[in-house]
């Protein structure tokens, strides 16, 4: 007989609210629950709390996956308690793509616009950014949104600095992401947010997430296919993963990949959206992360350890790029580790 699931302590479990319209996507309605269901303590205790929220009489499913009707026992009431909102892409009553989607009901704007008065933080995925933006949620800010749609959503909402070549926006409290799989990109993201590197990895494996889409805010992977129909850069990213604790030429990298440093280069634009320093910089830091989470190494072990030079080198990376000092973010997220239920 299986164990028990355990139990989280009362009040402990941060709730999310999908909010289903009709002509949700069914690909993006799944994705928070699959990435927050799957985010536990290493006692297997959940974290997260996900609803999924329909307006009364239920919801219908995009016409891309065949019609079925969405019920729930969580309307748009359940929005006013719930911690994170995350607002799936929809394309109407029985649509699909590629039109954009149509303007959502007024009383889900006005259960998102009182969300976010009391500080809720809501995220949008794909061309949920349209609901977004009819809110007034991403007046003044920077968004993204599928490619597809990201000028039309700049034609209909002047007001918003659309990037669509991003996989997403982290802007605080209001976070937008690029369509489909960018989703889970964004969800892991707020994972590590919320509990730090060492739970976003554990979650990314249970769901099989390769390490270079780990979410990080500055991620730059472009939505184009590569143009050089060249072999994934895949391999390449493996081996630097396991050599990260190395001090890496370009040169070294360019004959690992039997390319030129040119032509390594152009790959890591294309298909990383980014340069090989700029990617290493990135996977040292998530390493030092793991490191700090998980190990009670003095900052010059955790340095040496995730490839940079000195401490020094270390902090001007970590606070770069975490906001934060090694020592501050151990101090936060280490206590976090062991002070957390593992069993009840």
């Amino acid at each position: 007989m299986p164990a028990p699931t355990p139990t989280p302590p009362p009040g402990s479990v941060h709730v999310v609210a999908v909010l289903a319209m009709d002509g949700v996507v069914a690909f993006d309605l799944a994705v928070p629950g699959q990435v927050f269901g799957a985010t536990t303590t290493e006692g297997g205790v959940p974290l997260y709390e996900t609803r999924v929220c329909t307006p009364p009489g239920g919801a219908e499913s995009d016409a891309m996956l065949g019609r079925m009707r969405l019920t729930s026992p969580f309307g748009l009431d359940a929005l006013a308690s719930a911690d994170t909102i995350v607002v799936p892409g929809h394309t109407g009553p029985g649509g699909r793509p590629p039109q954009p989607p149509p303007a959502a009901p007024a009383e889900v704007l006005d259960a998102l616009r009182d969300a976010a008065a009391r500080g809720a933080r809501i995220a949008s995925i794909c061309v949920g950014a349209f609901v977004l933006a009819a809110a007034g949620l991403l007046d003044g800010r920077r968004a993204t949104t599928h490619w597809m749609y990201a000028r039309e959503l700049a034609r209909r909402h002047p007001r918003i600095d659309v990037d669509p070549s991003v996989l997403f926006v982290d802007g605080g409290r209001v976070l937008t992401s690029a369509g489909v799989a960018a989703g889970i990109d964004l969800c892991l993201h707020l994972v590590r947010r919320d509990h730090g590197a060492a739970a976003a990895a554990r979650t990314a494996r249970r769901i099989i997430m390769p390490p270079q889409r780990d979410g990080g805010q500055a991620q730059f992977i472009r939505h184009e296919d590569p143009r050089d129909g060249g072999p994934a850069l895949q391999p390449t990213l493996a081996w630097l993963e396991a050599n990260l604790h190395r001090p890496l030429t370009l040169d070294e990298i360019a004959r690992h990949a039997s390319v030129s440093v040119r032509t390594l280069t152009r790959r890591f634009r294309e298909q990383a959206g980014t340069t090989p320093q700029q990617w290493l910089s990135r996977a040292r830091v998530r390493r030092a992360q793991q490191l700090l989470e998980s190990t009670d190494l003095p900052i010059e072990r955790v340095a040496a350890a995730s490839g940079f030079a000195s401490p020094v080198t270390l902090r001007a990376h970590f606070a770069r790029r975490v906001g934060a000092s090694p020592q501050a973010y151990r101090s936060t997220f280490r206590t976090r580790i062991t002070t957390s239920p593992t069993s009840v």
